[in-house]
């Protein structure tokens, strides 16, 4: 199983949220350069970015950020803001490898499909999940989609890895929402876990139900979870 530190970013800070409320916020460092080095020197071998600005705004607020975290030589996927063929391809230029759709996924199917097409093993959508209801625009929003019948509409359209955040359980450090994994796991998606991992045990637990990969944040940073460590279990060698 792949581990992806996780690097969110707000006015060009490493930052994590609570359930992504942007007024409970942490900064763990003002040099996201210096954060992916970091994280590759305890062995990271890939990085989840999320840019907060972005999501809100729809904008590339933090590309000089993400231009800077690229140069870690580490492979990067990126979500935040992410709804426009301009944005994917100014992303892809500076170095990004996989981008991550959201909001505009939730809305506008067809610009899933027509992305996959072009972009094919580059997109990826990422699932929010409130209450196991579709959360778009930074998750302001909740929708009536059902998490886990757009996962398999996604499956569907031919996308090969989906995001998948259980928000309550997002910067909680309580742990993650594994029942919602276990369903998840027989559909033929690279399925990457994402809010609230806190602890060895889920790491092991996520990789004996074959999910391709987790994010870890907040526990990271807060050194409830030891990144070394945490790759050893999950085999990401």
């Amino acid at each position: 199983m792949k581990i992806y530190p996780a690097i969110d970013l707000r006015g060009g800070n490493v930052v994590r949220l609570v359930r992504g409320d942007y007024d409970r916020m942490s900064v763990y460092g003002s040099n996201p350069g210096d954060t992916a080095l970091w994280l590759r020197d305890q062995g990271a071998r890939q990085l989840h970015v999320v840019d907060l600005d972005g999501a809100l705004e729809g904008q590339a607020v933090n590309i000089e950020a993400v231009k800077a975290i690229v140069q870690s030589g580490l492979f990067v996927e990126l979500g935040g803001g992410i709804r426009n063929r301009e944005r994917i391809e100014q992303y892809l230029e500076a170095g990004v490898k996989r981008l991550i759709l959201g909001t505009r996924a939730a809305r506008d199917f067809s610009f899933v499909e027509e992305t996959v097409a072009d972009y094919g093993d580059a997109i990826a959508v990422g699932v929010d999940a409130s209450d196991g209801k579709v959360a778009i625009g930074g998750w302001k929003e909740i929708t009536d989609t059902d998490s886990m019948e757009f996962c398999k509409k996604l499956e569907q359209a031919g996308v090969k890895t989906v995001i998948y955040t259980d928000i309550s359980r997002d910067g909680e450090l309580k742990g993650t929402n594994l029942p919602a994994y276990e369903r998840l796991s027989s559909l033929s998606l690279n399925i990457i876990a994402s809010g609230g991992i806190s602890f060895e045990s889920e790491i092991a637990t996520l990789r004996d139900m074959g999910i391709y990969g987790a994010i870890v944040g907040k526990a990271i940073y807060e050194k409830k979870l030891d990144l070394k460590r945490v790759i050893e279990i999950a085999g990401d060698k």
